[in-house]
């Protein structure tokens, strides 16, 4: 069982399956949104498993090696799709009997409830592989500067928000269980790799064996990243490749330890461009048994890549640690503008503050470089201790983009309290920021997450993805803006 299936059971809240509540009334089931006509429907309600199985966590002592090894990467380039979306290139790999669990179910509904005894690590630490370290950036000393907030604005009008159709997994637009072996995963982060193509990323994926709700299944990888060529969204996001370590499968590009109470996983947060290489936001999870509502984070990192997303490294000192459970940039959007990259950053929660940091586009991996904001200062004293929140609230993972057409930024984030996603504008990353409109809530989406702004968005439409719980896939969203 993945860390997800453990969070399943024990903590919904904490792992992705954030808010319950009942289906809409007399709401349709979503026709099968792929392109195959025995595609089955969607429905968005909560579901019961099959099977259950409740983690059980007993106590394990172990050498655990630092630094990490980190075995280098495979790659292989994707093969030509097929031009008919329907048709499986890879029927060897990913036809056949699956590995889910069926038939277990009882007449009354009832799950069939098993044990999976899971070990929660105590690691001793032990020398790790010889790390080759590159030379740490020079310190820099930027300086403390004063700057206004602007006015706040009114709240953005929001019409109708619609379902465009489904991402990822089986019934989806892109087949993406057949193509790349991507049945069951999340998030659905989108940034402008390079001009006309789009990178998105995802959180915990699965194959075969996939069974939600959650990220049950074989084959985990913590993370996949695709990429999209596709402008006309109101027939859905096309993906066009995956980063591959085999045929038809996508790789897992940023490694994590999979070690419960070390280094469960590696979740995407964000991610931007700057010229030729790629950045991504990351957050080092520790483990998803904390108190409910929350993961515990080892710390908030920023990755590159210099080889168009094909591989990433893990910045030794671009790194937040999550002190005491107190890092305010542990779950990070970065976005560049100006000629700064501006870091909106909420705790290893999903009911804490989004803080502000900034640095010049070409410091980014530098962390002495960044100024935080501070009751009407960028400054660098305190480091990020002195960050003051921008918005209060419950907010969770923030999703934040530069809209150039209108010179107004906007900020998604899922607000726990009002048990949807939600919508604020402000003319300056530092605000003030518009009261919340509410995008969607779990009364159309039961166990939502995700809310991630397609960059591509324009002054009349925001396209954004959501994540649900009981799919356990990704959607593209399209909601209308006056």
């Amino acid at each position: 069982m993945t860390a997800l299936a453990v969070a399943a059971v024990v903590a919904v809240v904490a792992a992705g399956g954030v808010i319950g509540g009942a289906p809409a009334a007399g709401a349709d089931p979503v026709v099968g949104t792929g392109p195959c006509a025995t595609d089955p429907p969607v429905e968005h309600e909560s579901i019961v498993p099959e099977k259950v199985n409740i983690p059980v966590p007993y106590p394990w002592v172990e050498p655990v090696p630092f630094p990490a090894p980190e075995p280098e990467p495979v790659r292989v380039a994707q093969d030509p799709l097929p031009a008919d979306p329907c048709r499986n290139p890879c029927p060897d790999l990913t036809d056949g009997p699956d590995l889910s669990p069926s038939g277990l179910s009882s007449t009354l509904g009832i799950p069939q409830i098993g044990l999976d005894f899971n070990p929660f690590v105590f690691g001793i630490p032990v020398a790790g592989p010889p790390e080759d370290l590159p030379d740490p950036p020079e310190q820099a000393d930027p300086p403390t500067e004063t700057a206004p907030t602007a006015p706040k604005r009114a709240t953005p009008q929001v019409g109708a928000v619609d379902m465009v159709g489904k991402v990822t997994g089986a019934s989806s637009t892109n087949r993406t269980d057949k193509r790349w072996q991507v049945n069951g995963t999340d998030l659905g982060i989108m940034w402008e790799s390079e001009p006309g193509k789009v990178a998105v990323a995802f959180g915990d994926t699965v194959g075969r064996g996939f069974q939600p709700p959650g990220g049950q299944g074989e084959d985990w990888r913590s993370n996949v990243l695709g990429f999209s060529t596709d402008r006309d969204l109101a027939d859905g996001l096309t993906i066009d490749t995956f980063v591959q370590d085999s045929r038809c499968h996508a790789a897992e590009v940023l490694g994590s330890r999979k070690i419960d109470n070390v280094e469960i996983t590696t979740i995407p947060t964000s991610g931007f461009a700057i010229g030729s290489r790629q950045y991504m936001s990351y957050m080092s999870i520790r483990t998803w048994f904390s108190i409910p509502a929350t993961w515990y984070t080892n710390h908030g990192g920023i990755a590159y890549s210099d080889d168009g997303g094909q591989t990433w490294t893990k910045d030794p000192y671009a790194r937040w640690d999550n002190i005491f459970g107190l890092g305010k940039f542990q779950v990070a959007s970065m976005v560049p503008q100006g000629g700064y990259v501006y870091m909106f950053g909420t705790p290893n929660t999903r009911l804490g503050e989004v803080a502000l940091a900034r640095v010049p586009q070409d410091q980014v991996l530098n962390k002495s470089a960044y100024q935080y904001w501070s009751d009407g200062e960028w400054t660098p004293v305190g480091g990020a201790r002195s960050a003051s929140p921008i918005v209060w609230g419950t907010a969770a993972e923030a999703s934040v983009r530069y809209d150039a057409a209108r010179d107004v930024w906007q900020m998604t984030y899922l607000d726990t309290l009002r048990t949807g996603i939600t919508l604020r504008e402000s003319d300056t990353p530092q605000g003030l920021w518009s009261e919340p409109a509410r995008l969607v809530g779990v009364e159309s989406y039961p166990e939502l997450y995700g809310g991630f702004i397609h960059p591509w968005s324009t002054p009349d439409e925001l396209y954004f993805t959501l994540s649900t719980w009981s799919d356990y896939n990704v959607f593209l969203m399209r909601a209308e803006l006056d």
